[in-house]
């Protein structure tokens, strides 16, 4: 217990047989109980969690799935036990040790002083970000922060894929966990969900620890486009539940007209350049309108994007401080 708030640690472990204990052993004594979730394992992964057990029956708690969800199947049934036992904070940390312990009573401050209802961890604070993590996966987050910024609406939040997170009792209860996303999207998809909620979310600077001996199942070429295509889904889904249904902001047309009026002119654009290079000449009136429709859908996406992220200031966790 740490200001008199019960706290409990998330641990999804699927094939984490190597790892799974450090990560346990690391918890600090402050943390009341440790949740493994065995997300249907085929390695010795839920027998190394049952010796664990033993040894702290009063604190270790073990959950197992009889069929592979996925991390985000896995990181809710573990909130869900959290929600239902009354804990006040649940953090999540994986399987694999890739989390530094010494980051967490950072994690957990914004929620014990009440500045923020979410924080998570973000690796690309550090100045080592760019030697630690492999290239790839800092090239691919990169890029999912960015998108994740747009489809969320939290333009103050990057590393969007950490899974580094501590979540309190408000936000534990709000959420329809039998709705979110159950694999790799999972920590996009619950920005959006608490967006939508108005929670407020805080980045926290944390150590990014790689080459212990962990096994990623994330191919970020591939993973991108399934992503990608997931974030659109929930940028249209916020739009239309926090600007329509929830309450009404006019952000929706500026970023109706953005897409109807720039997608047409990028398409018209990329035509008259082949028609150019392959049959001839392109008319002047033609190419002007292609940078008509170019120009204005930009200049409402702009605008629309503008508007979100000063409607979304109030979910800022770092507008606490600025009071």
């Amino acid at each position: 217990m740490l200001d008199d708030k019960k706290i409990a640690v998330v641990i999804p472990a699927y094939n984490e047989e190597q790892l799974i204990e450090s990560t346990v052993n690391g918890i600090p004594a402050f943390i009341d109980k440790i949740v493994i979730v065995d997300d249907c394992s085929a390695d010795e992964t839920v027998n190394r969690a049952g010796s664990l057990l033993l040894r702290q029956p009063d604190r270790i708690i073990l959950i197992e799935h009889v069929v592979n969800q996925g991390v985000g199947g896995a990181i809710a049934s573990g909130y869900i036990w959290c929600r239902d036992h009354d804990m006040d904070i649940a953090v999540v940390m994986a399987g694999d040790a890739q989390m530094d312990p010494n980051d967490l009573p950072a994690l957990l401050e914004p929620l014990l002083c009440d500045r923020s209802d979410y924080a998570k961890g973000n690796r690309l604070f550090s100045g080592d970000a760019w030697n630690l993590i492999p290239k790839v996966r800092y090239l691919g987050n990169a890029v999912m922060s960015l998108l994740t910024k747009i489809a969320s609406g939290y333009w103050q939040v990057a590393d969007s894929q950490c899974g580094y997170t501590a979540i309190n009792r408000k936000a534990l209860a709000a959420i329809d966990w039998a709705q979110m996303y159950k694999r790799y999207g999972q920590p996009n998809d619950l920005l959006v969900r608490l967006n939508v909620n108005n929670f407020r979310v805080r980045d926290v600077p944390t150590r990014p620890i790689y080459n212990i001996g962990e096994k990623s199942g994330v191919k970020p070429i591939r993973m991108i486009p399934r992503l990608s295509l997931l974030l659109l889904k929930l940028f249209v889904w916020r739009m239309f539940q926090k600007y329509i249904i929830r309450d009404f902001h006019p952000l929706v047309f500026f970023y109706l007209f953005g897409f109807s009026l720039s997608l047409p002119g990028f398409l018209l654009g990329i035509w008259l350049v082949i028609y150019r290079i392959f049959i001839g000449y392109v008319s002047v009136t033609s190419a002007l309108f292609a940078a008509l429709l170019i120009i204005s859908g930009l200049q409402f996406l702009l605008f629309a994007m503008w508007f979100d992220m000063d409607y979304n200031l109030r979910t800022n966790g770092r507008s606490e401080d600025r009071r």
